[in-house]
């Protein structure tokens, strides 16, 4: 017997039921992008690994997926290499190419190479699938979409508070409760200055991001790996465990950073965005979290990530401010800001709440029983009519036994019924059966389009 056929361990099939869900999320997002004046791109699935390599940081580039070259990707290997084994430098020599880690170092790459052909300041949308070579468990996956908004070449923190509003009216209208935490790279650098340990700021930054992961010991013992003394440590706990509202956060913060100019600075731009978005009228809670960290390298300003309040999930939002992601392909000074929201962890909690709208469930609004070629023939021009009235009807293929077909109806949750035979042709009516109520009525053709639509 034939082994079953199976997928990659982090990589998910998606049924047509699940394909409308998903889809339903996709546009969702995609009208608050267009609402906010965002435009879509695409970049390859694929980019060079000089592209992708050494912009997420040591643990980032560990999990890139590597693509072998084309051909006799052997030929420039020496037995000598092959019997050291070394996947390091085996990768360089034998991958010139990687799949995608994140949609936004790409976008970075296609600024810089259509630099000439974009208007600044630049407001683009992406949504398309990435790729990690993480260990698959609950809410994380090897394969998963995200759905990135950035805004680049403008230094204006009124992006961030856009920023904020998106978040906000997405998940609004997916009736999901979230908290929005923010935090600033800068304060994150000025918390390492004022404990002692200003060179280490990139090992505190990766360790605390971990705070809720493995809790507080775990990442004390991270950071006495990372050579922090025993004295630094203690002074770094009241800090990232300070509690109160936005606004006692924030007026205790300038004492505390007063001898750091750059978390000086942390501080004031969070609190332009808190004095701003106090004044919108949002629906999520929004949280000042100094323990929040974002691990990837590339943020230096405003970081951002949402948790749902009803269920346990990850961050299912994660960004931040970008200053130099395009100088490591040549181009200074543009300045980014954006956004990703994590559409598979998105699916989780909305099937987890059961939050869909009852008409994502629908694919076909209208089905008509087929009784025959002759039958069939007489419909075929009248639910062209139908679709172009942008109701989406289908005509069961085979001519099979009654039940067969209302069953497959009933699979696909049609929520109307048609049947057409010789006697409604005759009398040019339609018997049409509610799904839902288990109705039945003769109906005429123009009826039937405001009944059904």
């Amino acid at each position: 017997m034939k082994q079953k056929p199976s997928i990659p361990q982090g990589t998910r099939d998606f049924s047509p039921e699940n394909m409308v869900k998903r889809n339903y999320i996709f546009q969702t997002i995609r009208d608050v992008f267009h609402l906010f004046g965002f435009q879509q791109i695409e970049t390859p699935a694929m980019e060079n690994l000089s592209t992708l390599m050494g912009k997420y940081g040591e643990e980032g580039d560990k999990l890139l997926f590597k693509i072998l070259n084309s051909g006799d990707f052997l030929s420039k290997v020496s037995d000598e290499e092959l019997d050291a084994k070394n996947a390091t430098q085996l990768s360089a020599k034998l991958c010139e190419k990687g799949l995608r880690y994140d949609l936004t170092v790409p976008f970075a790459r296609f600024v810089v190479q259509h630099y000439n052909e974009i208007s600044f300041p630049f407001r683009r949308y992406q949504i398309q699938p990435v790729w990690r070579a993480d260990r698959p468990q609950k809410g994380r996956y090897r394969e998963f979409y995200q759905c990135d908004v950035d805004v680049v070449g403008s230094d204006s923190l009124l992006n961030e508070v856009e920023m904020i509003q998106i978040i906000d009216d997405v998940f609004r209208r997916f009736g999901i409760r979230v908290c929005i935490k923010l935090n600033n790279r800068k304060i994150l650098s000025g918390i390492s200055e004022i404990i002692g340990e200003a060179g280490k700021t990139v090992d505190i930054t990766i360790a605390i991001d971990k705070l809720d992961k493995i809790g507080p010991e775990k990442v004390n013992e991270e950071l006495r790996s990372k050579g922090l003394t025993e004295e630094a440590i203690a002074n770094l706990q009241p800090v990232i465990t300070l509690k109160g509202t936005n606004r006692e956060k924030i007026a205790i913060l300038p004492d505390l950073m007063k001898y750091s100019e750059a978390g000086l600075k942390g501080v004031d731009e969070m609190k332009y965005i808190l004095d701003r978005i106090e004044h919108l009228p949002l629906t999520a809670v929004v949280e000042l979290d100094l323990t929040l960290a974002r691990g990837l390298s590339y943020y230096t300003g405003s970081i951002f990530e949402v948790k749902a309040l009803d269920v346990e999930m990850g961050s299912i939002v994660g960004g931040g401010r970008y200053d130099n992601l395009t100088g490591v392909f040549g181009m200074d000074g543009l300045s980014g800001v954006g956004i990703s929201f994590g559409a598979d962890r998105i699916f989780d909690v909305l099937n987890q709440l059961d939050l869909y709208p009852v008409n994502t469930q629908q694919t076909t609004r209208l089905m008509f029983v087929n009784f025959g070629e002759k039958e069939a023939m007489y419909l075929l021009p009248l639910i062209s009519r139908l679709r172009q009235e942008s109701i989406s009807t289908e005509i069961y293929p085979d001519s099979v036994k009654m039940k067969k077909q209302m069953s497959y109806a009933d699979s696909k949750k049609i929520p109307f019924v048609a049947l057409v035979g010789a006697n409604e042709i005759a009398g040019q009516v339609v018997q049409l059966k509610d799904m839902t109520t288990g109705e039945q009525q003769k109906v005429t053709w123009d009826e039937l389009l405001c009944k059904v639509r």
